[in-house]
C-alpha cells in the first residue's frame, strides 16, 4: 500500500516506508521448476509457499539447519541437485559434540554438558558457505543459489548478541555473493521485515517471528524478483483452482458439487498440457 500525503505548499509528497530495492537478476525461475531450500524455519515458510504455487520444493530434507555448517551438511548428503537452491541463514552459533569436536546439526535433546557453544566468525561462516556453493555448482553447473538471512531474531542471545550474530552472516552472504556472482544472488528477507515492515503488527504473537502477512509480503517480494513472466501467468492461472480445490462442499454428494468438481479437474487437466512440468500430487 502506497500512502502519500500531499501539502498545498510542495510537489513533494511524504513517503511512509523506507522500500528496499532489489536489483534486476540475471536468471529467471519457471513455472513448476524444481527449488531446494536449505536453513531456518524461515526457509520453511517460503518454502511452503513454493509448494502452494506449485513448484517442485524439497524443504529441509534433513531438518530444520540453522548455521552454515549445518546448510554444508545438507548440501553433502543430498541426491538431487536442482538448478535453483535457496539458502536461509539463521544463526552463527554451533554446537560441537564434546566427544568427538564436530559440529551437529541437532542435539537431539541430549544433555547440554555434551557440547560446547561456539560463535563462528565471519570469515568462517563464508568458508563452509563457499564449500556448499562449489559442491552445488560442481553437480550442477547452472546453479542458482539465492542466499538471505532469516530476520527471526534469537531471544536468547539477548538483542544485542542477537543482531551480532545476524550481523556476520549479512557479513558472510555479501562476500558469497561477490566472490560467485554468477552462482549466488543475495534476496534481502532480512532488510525487508526491518525496513519495509518495521512494525509488530507484522510479527506473530511472540514478537519475534515474521507474521503470515509478512511471510506473504515477502514471497510477493521474492516473485516480483525472480519469477519468469511464464511462472508469473501460471499462478495466476492456479489461483482459481487453487481457491476451487480448497473450497469445502456444504453437501459433497449433491449435484451441483459434482460438476463444480469435474470442471475443476477439467482446468487442472488444460493447464497440465500447457505446463508439462506441472505435476500435481
Amino acid at each position: 500500500m502506497h500512502i502519500s500525503l500531499h501539502t498545498p505548499h510542495s510537489s513533494h509528497h511524504m513517503e511512509f516506508r523506507t522500500i528496499v530495492d532489489i536489483p534486476q537478476q540475471s536468471f529467471t525461475i519457471d513455472a513448476c521448476e524444481e527449488m531446494l531450500f536449505v536453513g531456518s524455519c524461515f526457509a520453511d515458510n517460503i518454502g511452503r509457499r513454493c509448494s502452494e504455487e506449485k513448484f517442485r520444493t524439497t524443504v529441509n530434507p534433513f531438518g530444520v539447519m540453522y548455521n552454515p555448517a549445518s546448510i554444508l551438511h545438507t548440501i553433502q548428503r543430498l541426491d538431487r541437485y536442482p538448478r535453483i537452491v535457496v539458502v536461509t541463514l539463521g544463526t552463527d552459533y554451533v554446537y560441537r559434540l564434546k566427544a568427538t569436536g564436530e559440529i551437529v546439526d541437532n542435539c537431539q535433546k541430549r544433555p547440554q554438558n555434551l557440547f560446547t557453544e561456539e560463535v563462528l566468525s565471519v570469515d568462517e561462516c563464508y568458508s563452509y558457505l563457499a564449500k556448499a556453493v562449489d559442491l552445488l555448482r560442481e553437480k550442477n553447473a547452472e546453479v542458482k543459489v539465492i542466499v538471505t538471512v532469516s530476520p527471526i531474531r534469537y531471544r536468547k542471545y539477548g538483542y544485542h548478541g542477537s543482531q551480532l550474530s545476524k550481523a556476520t552472516l549479512l557479513l558472510a552472504a555479501d562476500r558469497l555473493a561477490g566472490t560467485y556472482p554468477d552462482s549466488v544472488s543475495y534476496f534481502p528477507a532480512y532488510e525487508i521485515v526491518n525496513d519495509e515492515l518495521r512494525d509488530y503488527r507484522f510479527y506473530q504473537p511472540d514478537m519475534l517471528h515474521p507474521s503470515e502477512q509478512a511471510v506473504e509480503y515477502i514471497w510477493q517480494r521474492f516473485s516480483e524478483t525472480f519469477l519468469s513472466q511464464q511462472a508469473k501467468q501460471f499462478i495466476e492461472e492456479w489461483h482459481p483452482i487453487k481457491q476451487a480445490l480448497a473450497h469445502k462442499p456444504f453437501n459433497a454428494d449433491s449435484q451441483e458439487y459434482k460438476d463444480f468438481f469435474s470442471k475443476t479437474m477439467l482446468k487442472i487437466e488444460e493447464l497440465r498440457k500447457k505446463y508439462p512440468t506441472f505435476a500435481n500430487e
